[in-house]
């Protein structure tokens, strides 16, 4: 069982490179950095394999959590390494870690919330749940789905489209809220608020 002292770890899932920075499956690392920014620290090499920024989340005072968020090094199928040493190093509950991912079976912007679950074939939650279980939570970001015959390898290795563009930082912004909200408040008070 989680203590409201311990920490909490969120993991933005992505490919590291800038020829991945823009891309759909890296919307977890867009987040991440945003967090990062509102947290008013940089990240920094860690030996797990991560870029990681330590600091709080939420109103100072006794509401506010102690957060490392982190981005992976490696590639996205291999996040579960880095996931499982920094929950170590760090100590933190299983039940308080969060990962924050792309989503192909959501539309664009649509944010779920929820805790444990499928990997829906996505290779970084695989990556993670084969080495640390289900329990975990998760921000599903909605990509949609690819259009037409394109391969869903293909599509979410692509950047985001000129539309999705123009309301992208409005949707990041609300999926850093959504983390935010998350840790602070607990999951059924940020899924009535989030899960749209």
């Amino acid at each position: 069982m989680a203590e409201s002292t311990d920490p909490w770890l969120v993991l933005g899932l992505g490919n590291p490179g800038p020829e991945y920075a823009n891309n759909r499956h890296n919307v977890g690392f867009m987040v991440a950095d945003l967090l990062a920014q509102r947290m008013g620290a940089r990240f920094k090499a860690h030996k797990s394999r991560a870029q990681v920024v330590e600091g709080r989340l939420g109103a100072p005072g006794p509401g506010s959590r102690r957060v490392v968020v982190a981005k992976p090094s490696s590639y996205m199928n291999l996040s579960g390494g880095p996931a499982t040493a920094l929950r170590d190093f760090y100590k933190v509950p299983v039940a308080n870690i969060v990962a924050v991912h792309d989503e192909l079976d959501i539309d664009y912007g649509v944010l779920r919330l929820k805790l444990g679950g499928g990997d829906n074939g996505h290779n970084g939650l695989k990556s993670m749940t084969k080495a640390m279980g289900p329990d975990y939570h998760r921000v599903r970001f909605g990509i949609g789905r690819p259009p037409g015959r394109m391969q869903v390898a293909d599509f979410v290795l692509k950047d985001f489209s000129g539309a999705e563009r123009r309301e992208l930082d409005y949707f990041v912004d609300r999926a850093a809220d959504a983390v935010e909200a998350l840790i602070t408040e607990g999951l059924e008070r940020a899924q009535t608020t989030y899960n749209s």
